[in-house]
């Protein structure tokens, strides 16, 4: 959905020249129409570089938080298959950009872009994030969705988003976004909860875990918990929220006595410490979701739309 946008100073604002209105206690547009696009195509920039140079350092330029650390693994992975890069990388395009922008007061400051890419003409969500008036627009969640799960914001009479804070009391959803990743995490730990529809990122994926967990001569053990990244939640015409947040897993894999597990190249990439031979490994991985939370008193529970996911590390003991 389009979002006109009205160019605003997000430091100072100064009114019939006798009247200072700080950016940090007023609620002003987090971004100007052009400063969004400027964010969107540095993080196409940045993403082409990073993907056909696989240099790890170039992901901090353009991305933070959890989609940071996700790239910057998948980046590393990938230099240790292909140490001298990937020159044939086909380029990232994202076209028709729609920017919602919430009015915010403080700092951080968000923006979300809703773009289509040309991976397959998915749908690309990309949370937009900076900390102080100057800094970079970096790109901290990344989400692709298809047109039916594509939510209806809500906004005021001049078009701007509404943002809900991550622990607000009274955030009129069924649970705060701040409280999302404990909830999920201890429910994909014991299987207890009702918070959470059944689908693939929820009941399926424990069963998953139970069949992968226990294969003739090996046998894998998770352990799963919340990040410390903020999550990010603006509201939809119906009461509730679309919310990005980040979670991580570990898994501790033990194969048979006399066998060892095979350590492929790009798990190279990410080890801590040195990749020896060894019957047991430990791997984290840290996964962002996006997810549609009801309002307080509806039927519905919350249902994942996406999850994106890379191992970070991994260790030989």
């Amino acid at each position: 959905m389009p979002v006109a946008l009205t160019a605003a100073s997000a430091a100072l604002l100064t009114l019939s020249g006798c009247m200072t209105v700080h950016g940090e206690r007023e609620m002003l547009p987090a971004v100007s129409k052009a400063e969004a696009a400027k964010a969107l195509q540095q993080f196409v920039d940045g993403f082409n570089t990073s993907n056909r140079k696989l240099d790890p350092k170039v992901n901090p330029t353009y991305e933070t938080d959890s989609l940071l650390a996700v790239d910057q693994a998948l980046t590393k992975a990938g230099h240790a298959v292909s140490p001298q890069g990937n020159p044939k990388f086909p380029p990232l395009t994202l076209t028709s950009p729609h920017f919602t922008v919430p009015r915010q007061a403080g700092w951080p400051k968000i923006f979300l872009a809703d773009v289509v890419s040309n991976r397959n003409n998915t749908r690309w969500f990309l949370v937009f994030t900076r900390d102080a008036v100057g800094a970079k627009w970096k790109a901290s969640y990344l989400s692709a969705l298809g047109d039916n799960q594509i939510p209806q914001f809500k906004t005021d009479r001049d078009g701007y988003a509404e943002v809900v804070p991550a622990d607000a009391e009274d955030s009129g959803l069924k649970i705060a976004p701040g409280k999302l990743g404990k909830a999920y995490t201890a429910y994909l730990n014991t299987g207890k909860g009702e918070v959470f529809a059944p689908g693939p990122h929820t009941d399926q994926w424990r069963q998953l875990r139970e069949q992968q967990g226990r294969q003739p001569g090996s046998r894998i053990q998770y352990e799963d918990q919340p990040s410390d990244y903020a999550p990010v939640a603006l509201r939809t015409k119906d009461g509730g929220a679309l919310v990005f947040f980040s979670t991580f897993y570990h898994q501790q894999k033990t194969v048979s006595e006399g066998s060892r597990i095979n350590i492929p190249a790009e798990i190279k990439g990410i080890m801590d410490g040195p990749a020896k031979e060894s019957s047991r490994m430990t791997f984290t991985t840290l996964s962002e979701q996006v997810v549609k939370v009801p309002a307080a008193g509806a039927a519905e529970k919350v249902a994942f739309l996406h999850r994106l996911e890379a191992k970070t590390s991994a260790k030989s003991l």
